[in-house]
């Protein structure tokens, strides 16, 4: 689905597979599990956090640890983790171009998109979910 150039030259890291999914983070495997996930969310009122991953990109590696945090910390939403490699005719349904890739879908729209392993920039788009969920349910 595309390349990374990583500065880490390491054999042993190629062996290593870093867990991506875990803890509140839900691996879509098939379009059938990403029917029931959304339908899931909307039924419940949640917003859906989507992330485009690989298992040999280094920042989603470098991400993962994160993302799993957020979705502990963050309980009201739905963090669900698409690998490119795993389904592709999916991934190029929503045009990615560059993992990890970011969508924020409330209802079936979307709301937000996020390109790169930017902590600061993905904690400060879901605090703005967050917050505009809670202001819509005072």
């Amino acid at each position: 689905m595309g390349q990374c150039f990583c500065s880490d030259k390491g054999d042993d890291d190629s062996e290593q597979h870093v867990e991506f999914a875990g803890s509140n983070v839900h691996l879509i495997t098939a379009t059938e599990v990403w029917d029931q996930k959304v339908s899931e969310a909307n039924k419940d009122g949640k917003t859906v956090l989507l992330n485009f991953s690989a298992t040999w990109c280094g920042p989603c590696r470098m991400i993962a640890p994160f993302y799993r945090e957020l979705s502990e910390k963050y309980p009201s939403l739905m963090f669900l983790l698409v690998d490119v490699d795993e389904l592709p005719e999916f991934s190029s349904s929503w045009d990615i171009k560059a993992t990890p890739t970011f969508f924020f879908l409330r209802d079936g729209k979307q709301l937000d998109k996020l390109v790169g392993a930017n902590k600061p920039e993905l904690q400060k788009k879901i605090t703005a979910i967050v917050d505009s969920v809670a202001d819509c349910d005072k």
